[in-house]
């Protein structure tokens, strides 16, 4: 008879990431539409798999093999799990790479009128070039924020939305007191949109904070100031990084492995939630060209519902009125 050996595994951790033009009903955002049921078959339906691809680093792939660990992609987004008898250490730090698959992906998501260019530098000082990417953001459990109270809060791996400053650029995200507000133009004098209040009430989306400043060598002039170093393990097609450490300090809920480095019996579940685009809905004759009527206030974009009272418009279909260089308002034309 075959001997059969099995082992025990556990649920190490859950990383969703949500996309709210693919789960918000028109103007209703995705946590506020009525009913658990009504949600979760929403939750059903959605598949980040074709908008999203998630990797492991190499480094990060052989440590989770080294481990016994497995790495699984869900239509939510991705799960480890771990044998039961593992012990990982509380200083170990695994990185993810998030890249984009679904070219409009670009249209219908907040904050990306920010370029992602490649720079290569030379430093004459080591004589070793260096690459970067701008405006990367990177998303991590030592860093992000929560809502609600432990042990049900929801755990984002977004930091806390920041208030305003004087260099933000249309379609940040900024708290003021209570409310949670988006600028709807670039500064200087950018205007701004209020989102809901108090910001507590929404989740934590994916913001312009999330990119960290580059801090380049001694001698190294012309590094963009946000984003990544590139490397033989971050590959240039990133769009963003998810690193996620086995202990947090400051909050055990983030933490992925208890005290003895053994999966915890409450996995924790981060997320990372993507903004909706809002844009000013202007309807244009499908003839002439000329503008019909224009709504007074940005609408956001979604693929289900409707935030407006006419004809939706394409995700894709987003353009910037510019002062200048200035982005005064972002626009969907809609030919009717």
């Amino acid at each position: 008879m075959a001997e059969r050996v099995s082992s025990l595994y556990r649920r190490l951790f859950e990383v969703r990431l949500l996309h709210h033009y693919w789960l918000d009903e028109g103007a209703t955002n995705f946590d506020q539409i009525p009913g658990a049921a009504e949600r979760e078959a929403r939750l059903l339906s959605y598949d980040v798999r074709p908008l999203l691809h998630v990797r492991p680093t190499a480094a990060t792939g052989a440590a989770l093999t080294a481990c016994g660990c497995v790495y699984r992609d869900t239509a939510l987004g991705f799960i480890a799990g771990a044998p039961a008898s593992v012990t990982i250490p509380s200083d170990t730090v695994w990185t993810f790479l998030v890249s984009v698959r679904d070219g409009r992906f670009y249209g219908y998501t907040s904050l990306t009128l920010r370029p992602q260019r490649i720079y290569e530098i030379q430093n004459p000082a080591d004589d070793i070039s260096y690459r970067y990417k701008e405006n990367v953001p990177v998303l991590s459990n030592l860093t992000g924020a929560t809502r609600g109270a432990s042990p049900n809060a929801s755990l984002f791996l977004s930091r806390e939305i920041p208030a305003a400053a004087a260099g933000d650029q249309v379609e940040a995200l900024v708290r003021s007191g209570s409310a949670l507000l988006q600028l709807t133009s670039d500064n200087p004098g950018a205007t701004t949109q209020q989102l809901v209040a108090p910001a507590d009430d929404v989740p934590v989306f994916v913001h312009q904070a999330d990119t960290p400043a580059i801090i380049p060598p001694a001698g190294l002039a012309g590094a963009p100031p946000r984003g990544v170093q590139l490397s033989a393990d971050v590959d240039d097609d990133v769009f963003a990084v998810i690193s996620l450490a086995a202990m947090r300090a400051d909050n055990d809920d983030f933490s992925f492995v208890d005290g003895a480095g053994a999966p915890k019996a409450s996995p924790p579940v981060y997320q990372v939630r993507f903004k909706n685009r809002s844009t000013i809905w202007t309807y244009l004759d499908r003839n002439t060209r000329a503008v019909k009527s224009t709504a007074s206030n940005p609408l956001p974009l979604t693929f289900f519902g409707n935030a407006g009272t006419g004809q939706k418009p394409a995700e894709g279909s987003v353009k910037a009125d510019l002062s200048g260089t200035k982005v005064t308002r972002l626009v969907s034309e809609i030919y009717v």
